[in-house]
């Protein structure tokens, strides 16, 4: 299997979209999805501007039809390990080592050939029924141009997950969103992402509506798979579990599912896993390999996502800093420490309307981070959906 699944190069200059397939290596709808439609654009050349790439991730948990073989590929984008094995000197290289370092590299060349805005998509799957959905990282970017989509956005993973490959894009300051096409290996997964992959290229720009004769069928199916479910989510809750450990879900529970109070999700170690309060389940856990049993969800209401965009339009997380209990990390103003013991009362909530969302350093400390200060709104200004 090659790493480069697919290039199409345009005659006029555009955006440069690259879509990633297989980051796990038991989802193989994203790498079906690619094949397909870089035949029909090699078969059938469209007006195509700038330039589109398709990049498989894990090869050999592909070829082995696993999640992973030693660690999860999309928990591993870690800085400090990155440089470690960039200098040689990790503790121990994995087969997922040595596959970041490879698309890494492929990135970082990418990034060197092209000016043009880049268009990050990480294609996915889930163990569990579920809609399509987004998930992105929270900037405004990320948040316009997820919208042009008809389909759930989910924001808040980085809060919870440490080191998937979109983070460390993230922190280039350009567009990326992971698209969950639908339940493993099903045939309707595959659909959805050919279809979100098209209306990528519309939606970027790279190409114009009325050049794809399939516009209206790839909307409409994604409206149809979403069940017309264009909402945004936030997700509050991980129900974490370890690699050694005895997890089973209970049959039949779905993303999106409403749940009610003591509702029994799970057996883990032995021990019941129940709802404490009512809410909407997201991603249970239906597969061998894993670090999430389950999260949960709950909508977030249209007023509350316009707040949210006026207060970073006119930059009013400057006043977070004059908190009791908030200081700046650094220069740089883009993280934000909060100490507990002061601050313990500050709703996360006011955090997450300003885009910052946080992560434990340890029993007294928050340190919070804000997308947009490394956002690169510029280079989007004239894209059809900034």
């Amino acid at each position: 299997m090659k790493r480069i699944i697919g290039h199409v190069k345009g005659k006029e200059p555009g955006p440069v979209l690259v879509f990633f397939g297989g980051v796990h290596g038991n989802e193989p709808s994203g790498i079906q999805a690619l094949e397909h439609v870089f035949k029909e654009l090699n078969r059938d050349p469209l007006p195509v501007k700038g330039n589109i790439y398709g990049i498989a991730g894990n090869i050999p948990a592909l070829l082995q039809k696993k999640r992973y073989l030693d660690r999860d590929l999309n928990r591993i984008w870690l800085k400090e390990e990155i440089r470690e094995m960039e200098e040689g000197t990790p503790k121990n290289v994995t087969s997922e080592d040595q596959q970041m370092l490879a698309i890494l590299e492929v990135i970082r060349d990418l990034l060197t050939a092209h000016q043009e805005p880049f268009y990050f998509i990480d294609f996915h799957t889930t163990s569990s029924k579920t809609l399509p959905f987004i998930t992105i990282n929270d900037a405004m970017i990320n948040r316009k141009f997820a919208r042009q989509f008809p389909v759930p956005i989910i924001l808040g993973i980085e809060e919870y997950l440490e080191g998937p490959v979109l983070n460390y894009i993230n922190e280039y300051g350009y567009v990326a969103v992971g698209f969950e096409s639908g339940q493993h290996a099903s045939e309707e997964a595959k659909i959805n992402s050919i279809a979100f992959f098209w209306l990528c290229l519309v939606n970027s720009g790279a190409l114009a509506g009325e050049s794809l004769k399939q516009y209206k069928n790839c909307l409409q199916q994604l409206k149809q798979s979403a069940a017309n479910n264009r909402s945004f989510y936030e997700i509050t809750e991980r129900y974490a579990i370890e690699p050694q450990d005895s997890y089973t879900m209970e049959p039949g529970f779905e993303s999106f599912e409403l749940v009610p109070k003591g509702t029994t999700l799970a057996s883990h170690n032995g021990k019941t896993v129940a709802t404490t309060k009512k809410g909407i389940l997201f991603m249970p856990l239906y597969q061998k390999q894993g670090a999430e049993g389950f999260f949960m969800i709950k909508r977030i209401p249209k007023w509350i996502l316009g707040i949210s965009s006026l207060l970073r339009k006119v930059k009013a997380d400057y006043l977070l800093a004059s908190l009791p209990g908030v200081s700046w990390k650094d220069k740089s103003k883009s993280q934000l420490i909060v100490n507990l013991r002061v601050a313990r009362y500050y709703s996360k909530a006011i955090f997450h309307l300003l885009g910052y969302r946080n992560r434990t350093l340890d029993s007294e400390h928050l340190l919070i981070k804000n997308r947009e200060k490394v956002a690169r709104n510029e280079l989007y200004k004239d894209a059809p959906w900034f």
